[in-house]
């Protein structure tokens, strides 16, 4: 693997440490000590990615999926181990490997709110030493990929949160990074908005070849964009398999909402493959294994059990799934 093309992290530790104060037992008891304790935000983790490739970086909260980021873009030091990112040390190297990347977080907001969306193209375009002519076609090249024309001289305040997400992700490849790291990019959206982020993630992957590092709590984003999963808990790796894989071993659970035209009055006995989540009288949550019934025929079969008013279809949390895994993980040992 040609490391100034990839990712290669190798036995990475942080750990934070912080004082606890704390009050003296015995004849001191109104004098207060200090504890030191530390906490391992990160254990001896280890993966390499390779360019072009679409990773999805997965965990509960407080798995170390931020502070491993932050790692690999300089933000934190590690306490040990090694990070190469493109052939630069995130620590040693970080203004360098600025240039390199493109971050975009879901919740934290890149763009200049109070002006139209050019000036905030036209900022970074500076700010990574771009000369004015190559800022201005690559402006025109991102506002066609990403259809951004119809709201480019529109303050940002005024977009949508669709069309702000559109545009975060396009000004981060103003300098066209070789990778973006995507934290929660689909937060909040629509179903529409959420389409059209991640088709444009997967035509910039293939078109421009940029390897994507994304994490979400949005099993669809991992399931479209990814083709690579790595799950981590406690600060370590639990898993590093193809997305496919994960699909085809835990993502086989599907929901089914039911919300009734009058109260449910009675709950029979489900076919084969499904069973009740919750039973109200103003709603149903059906649990579907779909490797046993279809979504399809269970909804027929749902809907000649049940007079329904509205129908909703969703996956399985990626908490729960991530904790099946964990637990598997464990008790395997």
């Amino acid at each position: 693997m040609n490391s100034n093309n990839s990712i290669i992290v190798s036995g990475l530790n942080k750990e934070f440490s912080f004082s606890v104060k704390k009050v003296s037992s015995g004849w001191f008891k109104n004098l207060f000590t200090s504890e030191k304790r530390t906490i391992k935000a990160v254990s001896d983790i280890s993966f390499e990615v390779k360019e072009g490739e679409r990773i999805a970086f997965i965990g509960p909260n407080g798995a170390g999926k931020s502070t491993t980021i932050k790692m690999l873009t300089g933000i934190l030091f590690p306490s040990s181990g090694e990070i190469n990112v493109l052939g630069f040390n995130p620590s040693k190297d970080r203004k360098k490997l600025a240039y390199k990347i493109g971050t975009v977080f879901g919740q934290r907001s890149q763009l200049l709110p109070n002006l139209p969306l050019t000036d905030s193209f036209e900022f970074f375009g500076v700010m990574y030493d771009m000369p004015n002519e190559e800022i201005k076609t690559r402006i025109n090249e991102l506002v066609g990929l990403f259809d951004l024309g119809s709201f480019i001289d529109q303050p940002v305040r005024k977009l949508s949160l669709g069309q702000r997400m559109r545009a975060e992700v396009a000004v981060s490849l103003i300098h066209r990074p070789k990778v973006i790291f995507l934290d929660e990019p689909t937060i909040g959206l629509d179903i529409v908005a959420k389409k059209s982020l991640r088709d444009l993630l997967l035509k910039i992957n293939e078109e421009e070849k940029v390897t994507i590092f994304l994490t979400s709590h949005d099993v669809s984003d991992i399931e479209s964009i990814c083709n690579r999963t790595i799950i981590i808990n406690n600060g370590t790796v639990v898993k590093d398999l193809p997305t496919t894989e994960l699909s085809k071993s835990f993502l086989t659970k599907k929901n089914i909402d039911l919300i009734p035209k009058n109260s449910f009055d009675s709950f029979p006995i489900l076919p084969d493959g499904m069973e009740y989540s919750l039973k109200e009288k103003n709603k149903l949550t059906i649990m579907v294994d779909i490797n046993k019934i279809s979504i399809q025929e269970s909804i027929k079969k749902l809907l000649d059990l049940f007079e329904t008013e509205d129908i909703d279809i969703y996956n399985t949390g990626l908490e729960s799934i991530i904790r099946h895994i964990y637990e598997s993980n464990s008790s395997s040992k």
